[in-house]
């Protein structure tokens, strides 16, 4: 159980008031509620998995709440990302959070870190915080987040998301228990795993595992139940089905002694999606991209690997669909191959990343071509604004 002082904690009329249904639940009761009012918990990330985890630990009466993220709000966001409304669209995620918390319970402390979370700060911003909640949706930041918290000693609360399937767990809830290095000892390759804005993600999905995140922290701080610590709960949506794995620390755990460079660990060249992937190939801006097309040259192949739903949305005028799993798969190298034939090729996608992918795989049988920095988002900002973005 946290060590938590509520000798000089108290609760006044309207918050018994407000948890009222808590304070009657004997596992919880008036000691359990000013346990939940003497703590502190750190939200790394206001996004589709922080929004309902920091809603219902707001709900639940924790007393301090800090926010990490340097994000504004998306309408792309307001799908999944239920703490945020139209009218804060444009403006930072951790101030409409904040707005947010405060009508829910104006007695919550909201801490405000409107900032990426560092090798160099990460310590400073955690060390206040009783536990650490992991809502970010990146490798290089989990294992920022899993390696502070074993520095520290303290609880991490992890969820990930991924179109219709999630995950949870707890790791370093006391010393020797497991860890993020544990689930994952080295991460992916970059690319190897898309992010939400390519792949997708059914809006409801965070929501669930959000809540399972903020059901954790709740019974850590009041030392009721059992939780998933050693245990990786993984939902399936479609089927709407929970299964789960045993989680035992590595035999040959490596020991983590200092934070690192977590871009250069997970191989990760650039900030933005799909900007890694894009690297290993050739590449031309989308400038130079309109230039060609402008020059009415006859020899150029414009190919569109994104899937078939995403060019319902939006596309670029002369570009051809061939879904990127056509080609990994080999069924489209025939159609490539005859469609390319004496031609420059040019490959986009929505953000580089696929494009950069099915060039990759397009190399292997002899078929030579140029990936599109940015994709068709960057068309969009800067070439053309009347194509959508999504």
């Amino acid at each position: 159980m946290l060590p938590l002082n509520t000798s000089e904690i108290s609760l006044c009329p309207d918050e018994i008031a407000r948890f009222s249904r808590h304070l009657i639940l004997p596992e919880v009761g008036m000691e359990g509620q000013k346990r939940l009012k003497a703590a502190s918990v750190l939200c790394v990330g206001t996004g589709g998995l922080g929004s309902p985890l920091l809603l219902y630990l707001a709900a639940a009466g924790v007393g301090r709440l800090g926010i990490v993220d340097f994000d504004v709000v998306d309408h792309s966001n307001l799908q999944r990302q239920v703490i945020h409304g139209t009218s804060w669209v444009g403006k930072p995620k951790i101030e409409s959070a904040k707005h947010r918390i405060h009508e829910i319970n104006p007695h919550c402390q909201v801490d405000l870190y409107e900032t990426a979370l560092t090798s160099e700060n990460a310590l400073e911003i955690m060390k206040p915080y009783d536990i650490i909640c992991d809502g970010t949706d990146n490798f290089p930041t989990r294992y920022l987040v899993n390696d502070a918290c074993v520095l520290l000693g303290k609880p991490n609360v992890y969820g990930s998301i991924f179109r219709f399937e999630g995950q949870a767990t707890v790791f370093n809830l006391e010393p020797g228990c497991p860890n993020y290095r544990d689930l994952f000892p080295e991460p992916p390759p970059p690319g190897m795993v898309p992010s939400c804005a390519e792949g997708g993600v059914v809006g409801v999905l965070p929501g669930i595992i959000g809540v399972i995140q903020a059901t954790e922290t709740v019974k850590i701080i009041t030392g009721i139940g059992t939780t998933l610590s050693g245990r990786l709960l993984l939902f399936d949506a479609l089927a709407m089905k929970f299964r789960e794995l045993k989680l035992r620390p590595a035999k040959e755990r490596p020991v983590i002694e200092k934070l690192i460079d977590y871009q250069m660990f997970c191989g990760v060249g650039g900030s933005a999606p799909g900007q890694e992937e894009s690297g290993s190939v050739a590449s031309i801006s989308v400038a130079d991209l309109k230039a060609l097309l402008d020059s009415g040259a006859e020899d150029i192949l414009l190919l569109d690997v994104r899937n078939p739903p995403e060019a319902q949305i939006a596309v670029i005028a002369g570009a051809v669909l061939v879904p990127l799993d056509s080609i990994e798969d080999g069924t489209a190298i025939g159609r490539v191959q005859e469609m390319s034939r004496g031609k420059r090729l040019f490959v986009h996608c929505k953000l580089g990343g696929r494009s950069a992918k099915a060039l990759i795989a397009l190399a292997r049988h002899g078929i030579e071509g140029t990936n599109i920095s940015g994709g068709i988002d960057a068309w969009s900002q800067e070439i053309d604004p009347s194509v959508q973005r999504y």
